[in-house]
C-alpha cells in the first residue's frame, strides 16, 4: 500500500513529466508520439521509475535514449513545477505494452476476417464462433 506522501508525489511527477514532454525537448533525438504511461515514486523517495511509450515504433530506441540523457534537465523543469522540498531521481523505462496489446487486437481482427471469408466454417446457435 502506496502512503499519501508517496500517492501525491507520484501524481505531481506524472503531470509535471507530462508538461515538460508536452512542451517539446531539444534534441532531434525526441521524435514521435511520447506517452507517459506510469510513474512508480520509491517509498525512499530515492528514485522515480517513469515508463514512456514511444510512437512510431521506428522512433522508439532513439528518443527513448534522448529521453533518457535529459532525465536531469527534465527533473529540474518538473521541479519548478512541483512544490517539493526534492524530487527523486528520474529513471526512465521503455514500455512496449501498448505496442503489444495493439498487436494483439489486429492478430484478433484477422483471424475475425478470416474466420468470416471461410465458408466452411460452421457458427454454432447463439452466434459466438469460439
Amino acid at each position: 500500500m502506496m502512503n499519501r506522501r508517496v500517492e501525491h508525489m507520484t501524481a505531481a511527477i506524472e503531470r509535471g513529466v507530462r508538461q515538460v514532454l508536452s512542451r517539446g525537448l531539444h534534441d532531434p533525438r525526441v521524435q514521435g508520439l511520447v506517452t507517459v504511461t506510469g510513474v512508480k515514486v520509491l517509498p525512499d523517495f530515492s528514485k522515480a521509475v517513469i515508463d514512456i511509450s514511444v510512437m512510431p515504433e521506428e522512433k522508439q530506441n532513439l528518443t527513448f535514449h534522448g529521453i533518457s540523457d535529459a532525465a536531469s534537465y527534465i527533473r529540474r523543469e518538473v521541479g519548478d513545477l512541483v512544490e517539493a522540498r526534492q524530487l527523486p531521481r528520474f529513471e526512465f523505462r521503455l514500455d512496449t505494452s501498448l505496442k503489444k496489446q495493439a498487436e494483439i487486437l489486429k492478430a484478433i481482427e484477422r483471424a475475425k476476417a478470416e474466420f468470416k471469408d471461410d465458408p466452411g466454417t460452421q457458427v454454432p446457435e447463439g452466434g459466438d464462433p469460439s
